[in-house]
């Protein structure tokens, strides 16, 4: 809104497709993608199959845009450069698309729809959504992607998306202004990351159901192997989000009852271990004093962190913020 007077919206679309291994499927790819699209930006990332090479010269799309990276440097990377290059062409709002043929180009218009009707400032593809369509979903995934959720929830704060490493995204060109692309994750881990970069801006997400197609070859994703690098970089992302939303830019009731449920928990638990390793070792048990004062404070911690867990679900940012950036860039 400038001068009081609401914004006319004037979106230009764009879509960004890394590509690593998918010569294959790129091509097929880049055919569904409807005239609602005024731009598509193909990154090879390294491809060894010349994916690049194969849409320059097997693409009649004026829309196509196609840059390469001399390595491989992650799909995170390859996302990112997409975006700076969207954003250079003037799209507003910018679809990221994996080239692998597992998502649906057909689908982009429902996936735009929450940022172009001013209810959200990012939104991602959800698998989860149908439990009849979940059968299509090999057992692993299925069960890599319930744990990834849940830990991204905790890490990113919104209690209300499902499916973190769904590559099937659209976000605001605002909102790609406002985070540091630097310091993104240049690899599997760059969606997960997005979701915590942008609940230090307030961006409101949306799921939208889509349907996920496995039978055109697997994904470059590892579940297995991604699971035993994520859970640092989520801790890392948790305790930077609570530091930051919590105690540097807010203090609210959350943080009081965060605060005080880690020192209660922590004088339990101390408290408590060292009187039983003291028990132990004297043969003495310990009164029932003492046994009170070392359980008290814990169960009450539990209970404070309980109570802000219900706040931060609570906190789930849902009003989008792109118009506000916006106008603190005009």
């Amino acid at each position: 809104m400038k001068d009081g007077r609401p914004s006319v919206r004037t979106d230009k679309l764009g879509v960004v497709i890394p590509c690593y291994r998918v010569s294959d499927q790129v091509l097929d790819v880049i055919a569904k993608i409807g005239p609602e699209v005024e731009r598509i930006i193909v990154v090879d990332d390294g491809c060894p199959e010349g994916s690049g090479r194969l849409v320059e010269s097997s693409c009649r799309d004026p829309r196509v845009r196609v840059m390469y990276h001399a390595q491989n440097l992650g799909v995170g990377a390859a996302t990112v450069s997409g975006y700076r290059l969207a954003l250079q062409e003037g799209a507003t709002i910018i679809v990221k698309l994996d080239g692998d043929g597992q998502m649906d180009p057909r689908l982009i218009p429902q996936l735009v729809a929450p940022l172009r009707q001013g209810l959200a400032d990012y939104a991602k593809g959800n698998r989860f959504y149908h439990h009849t369509l979940l059968r299509q979903m090999p057992g692993l995934r299925l069960a890599g992607n319930a744990i990834l959720s849940f830990a991204t929830k905790l890490s990113s704060g919104y209690w209300n998306v499902m499916d973190p490493t769904n590559g099937f995204t659209a976000i605001h060109g605002a909102c790609v202004r406002a985070l540091p692309l630097d310091k993104l994750d240049k690899r599997f881990f760059f969606e997960s990351d997005v979701l915590f970069r942008l609940s230090t801006i307030r961006a409101a997400v949306a799921d939208v159901p889509m349907r996920a197609m496995y039978e055109k070859g697997g994904s470059n994703l590892r579940v297995v192997r991604e699971a035993l690098v994520f859970p640092a970089k989520h801790l890392g992302c948790l305790l930077k989000r609570l530091v930051y939303n919590y105690f540097l830019r807010d203090f609210n009731l959350g943080s009081v009852q965060l605060a005080f449920g880690l020192v209660l928990c922590a004088f339990g638990a101390v408290f408590g271990a060292w009187h039983w390793y003291d028990s132990v070792a004297s043969g003495v048990t310990a009164s029932s004093g003492t046994v009170m004062l070392a359980s008290l404070p814990f169960i009450l911690g539990v209970q404070f962190l309980l109570g802000f867990v219900g706040y931060d679900v609570a906190n789930t940012p849902r009003v989008p913020v792109h118009l506000l950036l916006q106008d603190s860039e005009g």
